[in-house]
């Protein structure tokens, strides 16, 4: 009998579509988070790291459905769906809390999460494997997870995740404005980009969909951080 792999779409989606993808990925990476906890109280540190770096990524898929929403084409949908679907690519944001306690407060102080010759990635996504299996590294020196992953880096990366679950759920609506307000903008100068996503989040305020100081994101790429935003809000 011939295996085939799983049949994945690579096209363009519909708002509801995109928004309903979001949807799933914060369910499960709740779940995940939820899980990672639970083999954390139970002295379970591998495995409790491993879905904890598994629901960061897929809290790490919003960004990228957000992206794909823009997508004009199959070429560009294509590409973003092997974005989506590479694990590097979902897991950009886990060092943003450190980076906070280290002084990073504007989103361009921000902007080596998303640079491709970043190690941070590959760091998280090594972990997780790490947890999970057993190894031959190095020179020869077999790798076993309850020897390299202890209470600390679990307890990290479980606390990493937690902060990362979106807080709310993603409507149809709020794709719409996506596309009205930032498709504009999109691969233009990141002045542009800035002020359009500054214009999309004023715009969510305004409706209702986001429970938020409308200036926030204006204050976080100008001023930086500070009293009035929140960094639970995304």
């Amino acid at each position: 009998m011939e295996k085939k792999r799983l049949d994945q779409y690579k096209g363009i989606l519909s708002y509801a579509e995109v928004a309903e993808g979001m949807n799933e990925a914060i369910t499960n990476a709740r779940r995940l988070c939820k899980d990672a906890k639970t083999l954390l109280t139970k002295s379970r540190f591998p495995t409790a790291l491993s879905l904890a770096a598994l629901s960061i990524e897929e809290s790490g898929k919003l960004p990228i459905l957000r992206t794909l929403a823009l997508a004009q084409n199959q070429k560009e949908a294509s590409k973003i769906w092997r974005e989506y679907r590479t694990h590097t690519r979902k897991n950009t944001m886990w060092p943003f809390l450190q980076m906070f306690l280290q002084g990073a407060r504007r989103l361009s102080d921000f902007r080596i999460l998303f640079d491709d010759t970043s190690e941070h990635p590959y760091i998280l996504d090594n972990l997780k494997q790490i947890g999970f299996y057993t190894d031959c590294l190095g020179k020869r020196h077999w790798s076993n997870p309850d020897h390299v992953i202890d209470e600390s880096i679990a307890t990290n990366i479980v606390n990493i995740a937690e902060i990362l679950l979106p807080k709310r759920e993603v409507t149809e609506r709020e794709i719409q404005l996506w596309i009205k307000y930032v498709k504009p903008a999109w691969m233009k100068p990141m002045e542009l980009m800035e002020a359009a996503v500054a214009s999309w989040h004023r715009q969510m305020c305004k409706e209702g969909l986001l429970d938020d100081n409308p200036e926030s994101m204006e204050n976080f790429i100008i001023r930086g951080i500070g009293t009035e935003t929140n960094i639970e809000n995304k």
